[in-house]
């Protein structure tokens, strides 16, 4: 009897072993897929055009990426909680516009003055923009309990037109400043490097590893993913889940202000219709990326990947010559797969927990029946 038992025992464990080789696998190709996947599309586009393998084209579209990155970081922070912010393209285009307005002068008529700030006092009022705008988000979803979906729509309609009215329309064409203002200096942020990378770059990349810091080493950052998870049991945990939820849309609005300045840095202009359909992209950098839409799982390294992932494909599509209505195709069609792929993943993750338990189980009867 104890034999048969050793035997069955011997059986499942060869079995097992067979089965997590192949789970390991599948677990490394899931977990990995934004990576994999900006490899092939490099190896893809470089054949199909010379011009793509360079150093000048990657930072090129690196600086394009920047854009992508910071809203999709800002969109990480409320998808971990279980939300969705749906205005940030919107924000990016009133923190956009609002710069320009501040690089071209604010007039104060009652007493015949004209207000020409520095650029980093710009920077620092349209931060400060971007998080009133993600604040009254906040306050909505998490105080007044409007579902995040219409809370942001509302938001979306609201910002944008705001950003029109503050400019009737029009577009912010000249954003150089004047030396003799002392407000010179904006195009710095989006046509400058140092170090030979595109500051726009380092930007993004300065926000990616405080933004990480954060998550992975601040209780701050554990309240994120357990809110994420379970916004009940952290608050009977002691987790202030309300304030989580409005400081994630602060966060949101605050990466999309930056995103706005460098874009309009990068064009040396601001228009109210900038980053139309950006918080889309955002929201596909992130799912491309592996996080849960339902909150609680995800990282900011992956949402980089899927922001490059975005980034290369889109510009890629574009230097060999393929239409801008097919990349709208393309990326849709990007998002829907990785949502597939993180519902394989999730279910995957399942299934080895239920395998680990079963295991267990079979060495538990496997040292029973020994000691029998």
């Amino acid at each position: 009897m104890t034999m048969s038992y050793q035997n069955m025992s011997h059986h499942n464990n060869n079995a097992l072993q067979v089965e997590k080789g192949s789970i390991d696998i599948v677990k490394i190709l899931l977990e990995g897929r934004a990576f994999f996947a900006l490899i092939v599309i490099i190896i893809v586009f470089s054949m199909l055009s010379p011009v793509y393998f360079s150093t000048g084209n990657f930072l090129t579209m690196s600086s394009h990426v920047a854009v992508f990155g910071l809203l999709g970081i800002g969109m990480l922070f409320v998808i971990l909680t279980g939300g969705i912010d749906l205005s940030v393209g919107s924000t990016l285009a009133l923190c956009g516009v609002f710069a320009g307005m501040l690089l071209e002068g604010v007039e104060i008529e009652a007493f015949n003055l004209a207000f020409f700030p520095s650029v980093w006092v710009v920077v620092v009022l349209t931060c400060l923009l971007g998080g009133l705008v993600g604040a009254i988000n906040g306050v909505l979803v998490a105080y007044f309990k409007v579902p995040a979906f219409v809370a942001t729509l509302g938001m979306l309609y609201v910002a944008r037109g705001a950003a029109l009215l503050l400019t009737d329309g029009l577009t912010f064409n000249s954003l150089s400043g004047d030396p003799t203002l002392g407000n010179t200096g904006f195009e710095w942020l989006g046509f400058n490097k140092l170090f030979g990378i595109p500051v726009g770059v380092l930007i993004l990349f300065c926000a990616a590893v405080i933004c990480m810091l954060a998550l992975s080493r601040t209780p701050f950052g554990r309240w994120i993913y357990s809110t994420g998870g379970n916004a009940r049991a952290a608050e009977l945990s002691g987790v202030p889940v309300n304030r989580v939820k409005l400081s994630v849309y602060i966060i949101s609005g605050v990466c999309a202000a930056l995103a706005g300045i460098v874009l309009a840095s990068q064009l040396t202009s601001a228009g109210p219709t900038a980053g139309t359909t950006y918080e889309l992209t955002a929201i596909a950098a992130v799912v491309i990326g592996g996080a849960s839409l339902m909150g609680g799982r995800g990282t900011v390294r992956n949402t980089l990947l899927g922001a490059f992932v975005i980034g290369f494909l889109a510009d890629g599509l574009v230097i060999i010559g393929v239409s801008a209505y097919w990349q709208m195709v393309f990326t849709g069609s990007v998002i829907v797969f990785a949502v597939m792929l993180n519902n394989v993943q999730y279910s995957a993750k399942h299934k080895s927990s239920q395998q680990a338990e079963k295991t267990a189980e079979i060495k538990r009867e496997g040292s029973r029946a020994s000691a029998t």
